[in-house]
């Protein structure tokens, strides 16, 4: 069958989707990944064929000249309307979620998915796929698959904010007078599906399959279909330096806080020479992966740190005792996978519930990186590294990722799927003659 992966150019997406690109490249299944022009090297470095589709323009651009444009997040993680997700539905109001949506699709949801539309759509009917994987945020991939026939599922990895939130407002939309009803995810990829001859339904803004890189005893679900996928750790190129391929005198303990925010010209949350400072009278070895415009800042480098610009994730986690992240899933997926305890600083994005889903089954510790000090994160990082009950929890929430299938496993699923949805699709048809 043929396969059309598609997400907006953005890196650390990317990159959780790659191993099920190619899984379903080796067995056998065609495989084209669309994004904006600019992203092509970054595809084709993964051994991918790339389609350049729309323009290059993209949220992040919006974000550097007006930084509040998705509204208010003096509290970090997600902006209106999905930061709901995990409130009790008698604390959630229409007011908020109407408001919050029509924010939204505005500024975020067309800002991120209208360049590459119309191109999407136009090589999706060319091409012809069977099956459309989409970021769960890059919704042109369902309005090509509604616009070609095919099936198509998201590609979740993280927490599904997006439907728990959906859920949310269709039970309040349907309490409303039904003039009240606004429903701007509606109007925007309706207005699309019509003009490509097709027929709206929720399936465009959650697919009609989700794949979840998270397990369940770490999600926020919605009234969905999930097909689960174990994480397979892949950062794009790496190079494994020789010091890292030596075996650690003393405890190793990384400090990573992730990569998108310092790519776009942000800065990190927390304060690395606090950290550094607060570790410096360990009898341990810190790894600090630090973006290069941070590592600026630092006035000083304790005897026990090594600050490196990059270290494969995967093969510095196989060498640690402990990892501080930011709780960006990736990242996160990478320590479970290892059996690792996690101190977890997070901010933005679904950080902080993974987080504290984490620190639930015992796997680790969360502090917050705008007020902690870095006294709190030597008592933490002594904890992890002393008190058995974190190893434990994380060997647990290793077995739990372990036990998801991986994209090998999975692509025999997805092949029943797009079967099924070719058996109703066809009988569909001959019902219609």
């Amino acid at each position: 069958m043929r396969v059309l992966f598609t997400t907006y150019p953005e890196r650390t997406h990317f990159l959780l989707m790659v191993p099920l690109a190619w899984a379903l490249r080796t067995a056998g299944h065609e495989v084209r990944f669309a994004s904006q022009p600019k992203f092509a090297d970054t595809i084709t470095q993964a051994g991918l064929t790339a389609v350049p589709v729309g323009s290059n323009r993209d949220l992040w651009q919006i974000l550097s000249r007006d930084p509040g444009w998705l509204g208010p997040m003096e509290q970090g993680g997600m902006p209106m309307p999905y930061d709901v997700t995990g409130r009790e539905p008698e604390d959630i109001s229409w007011e908020y979620l109407s408001e919050g949506f029509t924010r939204q699709v505005r500024r975020w949801h067309m800002a991120s998915n209208l360049p590459m539309v119309a191109d999407l759509v136009a090589f999706a009917q060319a091409w012809k796929p069977d099956l459309v994987i989409w970021d769960p945020l890059t919704y042109a991939g369902s309005v090509a698959a509604k616009a070609c026939g095919a099936a198509h599922a998201r590609l979740l990895f993280g927490t599904d904010m997006y439907g728990v939130t959906r859920d949310h407002f269709l039970r309040l939309a349907s309490d409303q007078p039904e003039e009240d009803r606004i429903d701007p995810m509606r109007e925007w990829l309706e207005g699309h599906a019509v003009k490509y001859g097709a027929t709206f339904d929720e399936t465009m803004i959650t697919g009609q399959v989700t794949i979840d890189l998270v397990p369940e005893s770490l999600q926020q679900r919605a009234n969905r279909t999930y097909l689960p996928l174990r994480y397979v750790p892949y950062g794009g190129p790496a190079t494994v330096p020789a010091w890292l391929r030596t075996k650690p005198a003393k405890p190793r303990v990384a400090l990573t806080l992730g990569l998108s925010t310092t790519g776009h010209g942000g800065e990190y949350a927390a304060g690395v020479q606090d950290i550094l400072d607060g570790l410096a009278d360990l009898d341990i070895e810190v790894v600090a992966t630090i973006a290069e415009s941070e590592q600026t800042k630092l006035t000083r480098i304790p005897d026990n740190a090594r600050v490196v610009s990059f270290a494969p994730l995967d093969a510095l986690a196989a060498t640690c005792d402990a990892v501080i992240h930011h709780a960006g899933y990736g990242t996160l997926a990478t320590t479970a996978l290892r059996g690792l305890p996690h101190l977890m600083l997070p901010w933005d994005n679904d950080g902080p519930a993974l987080a504290e889903a984490v620190s639930v089954t015992g796997a680790g510790l969360v502090l917050n990186p705008k007020e902690t000090t870095g006294e709190a994160v030597r008592d933490a990082v002594l904890r992890l590294l002393s008190e058995p009950g974190f190893r434990k929890g994380a060997e647990a929430l290793r077995g739990t990722l372990l036990d998801m299938p991986t994209p090998n496993q999975l692509v025999p699923e997805l092949e029943q799927f797009v079967a099924s949805h070719q058996k109703t699709q066809t009988q569909t048809q001959k019902t219609g003659e």
